[in-house]
């Protein structure tokens, strides 16, 4: 399968999944009124999809590396987050148990594709 949208990439997929997922546990109530807070673990957990769609989009395999290691940073932090938020009791043990499995999974993702791009003998579009 030829990838010729970043909408076609897996992990930009998971990461779009992540992001819903993270605003809607950001709307509970106590979650909702740390603003900023709040504002941080939907801009991380953001960054991550955004990262990996420009990273895409500048056409060459060495930016795109670049940018998939700022994604994973981004899935990082907001695996960091979702330890505060359960410890300020902002989520519950079963929603911290479903999403914690699945940011740890989206960073081995990312990890893996930058292994397979510093591989692979394709360097990107912008250079055919």
């Amino acid at each position: 399968m030829k990838i010729e949208h970043f909408e076609d990439l897996e992990i930009w997929q998971e990461a779009r999944k992540l992001c819903f997922d993270i605003k809607r546990l950001s709307n509970n109530d106590n979650f909702s009124r740390d603003f900023r807070f709040k504002d941080q673990i939907l801009s991380s957990s953001g960054s991550v999809m955004d990262n990996i769609a420009e990273g895409f989009e500048r056409g060459g395999n060495k930016e795109f590396i670049n940018f998939l290691g700022f994604a994973k940073g981004s899935c990082g932090e907001t695996r960091s987050q979702l330890y505060r938020a359960f410890d300020f009791q902002y989520i519950s043990n079963e929603e911290f148990d479903s999403l914690l499995p699945k940011v740890i999974s989206l960073s081995k993702k990312i990890s893996g594709f930058i292994s397979y791009l510093k591989t692979s003998e394709y360097k990107g579009f912008k250079f055919k």
